[in-house]
């Protein structure tokens, strides 16, 4: 048995999405028990094991990105080279994008027509960065109506940063400012920030208003999930989503 999560949107019905947690696996430690990360310190066997349930679920195995900060998306459809990036997009049926999260946002996104779906890895930098506009970008050049669903988290109670992050936020547009909460006074360095409203107002500036979500907390939730930022050795989930034939 397990929990995986599947995303609750209006998505038209040929677009299947995914995300696991931390059920269904044979790792242990502090990768017990699905971890689905192969470079975190898991035994590789282990990790292969848990992948190939996961493949069960899917229609092929998925297109895994090498996750590198940046903000280029890559269609993954015919590209068999070393996919470097944290935005995957298809528009081919029974290709599996494919990210690896434990705390990062995975935004979801598809066209309402059903002919393309991406999956974005939202760090905080990748959301500075313009990962989602520049997804969003890409997805327009065949779509028109694109709609997008926030996977699980880190929380707004624990994800803290510095002033830098925040500022790196603000100075490009202030609209993010209420994203921000000081955790020691408003004279404080260190703050804490809302990654599903810093997601939210990339979308909307890029011109996406149908988004929905399943803002669950990775941090709180550590029978569930995985969370970098509290555990530090930890292992990772997936997201995924792909066209159905």
């Amino acid at each position: 048995m397990n929990d995986w999560i599947t995303p609750n949107w209006p998505a038209p019905l040929n677009v299947r999405a995914l995300f696991t947690t931390r059920s269904g696996g044979i790792s242990s430690g502090p990768y017990t028990n699905f971890n689905l990360g192969n470079h975190v310190g898991d035994k590789e066997h282990i990790v292969h094991q848990n992948r190939a349930k996961l493949y069960k679920a899917l229609p092929n195995e998925p297109r895994w990105l090498n996750q590198i900060h940046g903000s280029t998306p890559i269609w993954v459809d015919n590209n068999t080279n070393l996919l470097r990036g944290v935005a995957a997009l298809s528009r081919t049926q029974n290709i599996v994008c494919a990210i690896l999260t434990a705390d990062c946002l995975p935004v979801f996104l598809c066209d309402e027509a059903g002919t393309a779906v991406g999956i974005v890895h939202a760090g905080w930098r990748g959301l500075a960065a313009g990962v989602i506009e520049q997804a969003v970008a890409e997805m327009r050049k065949g779509c028109v109506h694109i709609m997008a669903y926030l996977g699980p988290a880190i929380g707004p109670n624990y994800f803290e940063i510095g002033e830098e992050v925040r500022h790196s936020f603000i100075k490009q547009d202030k609209i993010s400012m209420p994203a921000f909460t000081p955790c020691n006074g408003v004279n404080s360095k260190k703050w804490r920030a809302d990654i599903f409203l810093l997601a939210r107002q990339r979308l909307a500036v890029a011109g996406v208003t149908k988004i929905y979500s399943h803002e669950e907390c990775t941090y709180s939730n550590p029978d569930k999930f995985f969370s970098y930022r509290r555990d530090g050795d930890t292992g990772r989930m997936a997201g995924l989503i792909w066209l159905e034939k």
